[in-house]
């Protein structure tokens, strides 16, 4: 199981792409990419999930975790392009209620 994020940034958004699945063996990855991207304030994370192909709770964790973080510091956590999959996902755990889940492309020009 592999996972690739790819980051890019402009003035006020960080846009990550993630490709591969998330789960227990790649989350850690993901965690250590993703975290220190929101230290500091008014930070916009825009994560790109459209070639997830699978995610557990693990993965749910990390987003959960980057979230009440940027949270935190006023700052905004957007997913974009979620799979049908991954959107019943987020709409059983109830998250889709609490974070910005949008379908339009975010993707910082890519």
């Amino acid at each position: 199981m592999k996972v690739n994020i790819e980051k890019q940034q402009d003035d006020k958004v960080i846009f990550v792409t993630v490709t591969g699945e998330i789960d227990a063996y790649t989350a850690p990855k993901l965690r250590e990419e993703l975290l220190p991207l929101s230290e500091g304030t008014h930070k916009v994370i825009t994560v790109n999930l459209k070639d997830v192909s699978y995610m557990d709770s693990t993965g749910l964790g990390v987003l959960v975790g980057l979230f009440k973080q940027l949270d935190k510091n006023d700052g905004e956590l957007k997913l974009v392009e979620l799979s049908d999959r991954l959107k019943r996902l987020f709409k059983i755990t109830g998250l889709s209620t609490i974070m910005k889940i949008t379908v339009e492309t975010e993707d910082g020009g890519q």
